[in-house]
């Protein structure tokens, strides 16, 4: 089969970048909607390109810097040239996929603002144990 019929599968640099739009979305509270409408395409378009099942032009993925208030750059920002095995992910990528869920966003930005260090650190042990981890 042609090269040009087989179906193709996102790459780890769309699914990056599409992780990072939505990580800067759900950071600035917009919904898939808010996004859609101020760069001109709508929620489903938004859903691709953060699942990377579509590829982000260069001129849309200036809009979206524009819109979610980030450079460029930042999109690519944890992404390595030749990463390509879900095992080769950096700690960056963990990072984004805690920060892209509801939970993960809603604990980020109540951690951050408890004031008391040896409380944060007392909460950071709590959730080691009971997540299993002793180190």
């Amino acid at each position: 089969m042609p090269t040009s019929m087989a179906a193709k599968s996102p790459t780890p640099i769309d699914v990056h970048v599409g992780r990072r739009i939505r990580l800067q979305r759900m950071m600035r509270k917009m919904s898939q909607s808010d996004l859609g409408d101020a760069v001109g395409i709508t929620f489903q378009q938004i859903q691709k390109y953060e699942k990377g099942t579509n590829r982000v032009s260069a001129s849309r993925l200036q809009q979206f810097a524009v819109v979610l208030h980030v450079p460029i750059s930042f999109f690519f920002e944890g992404q390595t040239e030749g990463v390509t095995a879900s095992a080769d992910r950096l700690p960056s990528d963990e990072l984004s996929r805690f920060l892209s869920t509801s939970e993960g966003l809603a604990l980020n930005r109540a951690f951050t603002h408890i004031k008391d260090e040896q409380l944060r650190r007392q909460i950071v042990g709590l959730v080691k144990a009971a997540s299993g981890q002793n180190s």
